[in-house]
C-alpha cells in the first residue's frame, strides 16, 4: 500500500499552499493522518491514466480534501462505492462538510447499503465508525452546525437534513460491528 501511496502523491502538482490542518483516524488499527485541505491543482490527465486503479483511487481520495467543492465531489463520485477501509475516512469527513451536493452523492450511494446490517459496507464503514468515536462525534456536531447555519430553510428541521440522516446510519452500523459490546461511545443516536 505504502507504493501506491508515493506513486498516487508523484503525479500531485506543487501546490500554492501546504495542506491545511491534518486529522489523525485509525484504518483498520494503522494510524492515519489526513489533510483537512490540499491546495495542488488536479494533475494532467494523461499522469493518472499512467496509475493503477488502486493508486488512482488513492489519489481520488486525496482530491477530497481539495478546497474546490466541485474537485471534491467529481473525485468523491469515483470513490464512494467503493468498498475499501481506506476510503471510509475520506468519505466519513465530507458527511461533516456543508456542501449539499456532496451529501446527496453519498445519501444515494450509502445510504441503501448502510442500512442493510452485515453487508460490506455496513461491515467496512461499521468499524472504521467504531474504531474513530472522537472523530464521529466531531462530525456529527459539525453535521449540526452547517444545518443550523446554511441549510435549514431547505430542511426545516435537523431530522430531514441529509448529513443527520447519514450520521444516524454510520452510528447504527458502529454499534453493528463494536467487538467491545455496547454501544460505542460517542456514536448514541440523536
Amino acid at each position: 500500500m505504502s507504493d501506491d501511496v508515493r506513486q498516487a502523491l508523484a503525479v500531485l502538482p506543487p501546490a500554492p499552499h501546504a495542506p491545511a490542518s491534518p486529522f489523525r483516524v485509525l484504518v483498520d488499527a494503522e494510524p492515519v493522518v489526513i489533510p483537512y485541505r490540499i491546495y495542488a491543482d488536479e494533475p494532467p490527465a494523461g499522469a493518472e491514466a499512467a496509475l493503477s486503479a488502486a493508486q488512482r483511487a488513492l489519489l481520488d481520495c486525496l482530491y477530497t480534501r481539495h478546497h474546490d467543492g466541485r474537485v471534491r465531489q467529481r473525485r468523491l463520485e469515483r470513490v464512494v462505492g467503493l468498498i475499501q477501509p481506506w476510503v471510509a475516512p475520506f468519505v466519513v469527513q465530507l458527511v461533516g462538510e456543508y456542501v449539499d451536493e456532496i451529501l446527496l452523492v453519498i445519501r444515494r450511494v450509502l445510504g441503501p447499503e448502510l442500512v442493510v446490517p452485515h453487508s460490506p459496507t455496513d461491515a467496512v464503514y461499521g468499524r472504521f465508525v467504531a474504531e474513530n468515536p472522537g472523530f464521529v462525534a466531531l462530525t456529527g456536531q459539525r453535521v449540526a452546525s452547517y444545518w443550523a447555519c446554511y441549510h435549514r430553510r431547505r430542511y426545516p428541521t435537523l431530522i430531514d437534513y441529509p448529513g443527520r440522516s447519514l450520521m444516524a446510519a454510520l452510528r447504527a452500523a458502529a454499534n453493528r460491528h463494536n467487538v467491545s459490546g455496547g454501544e460505542v461511545p460517542g456514536t448514541a443516536a440523536r
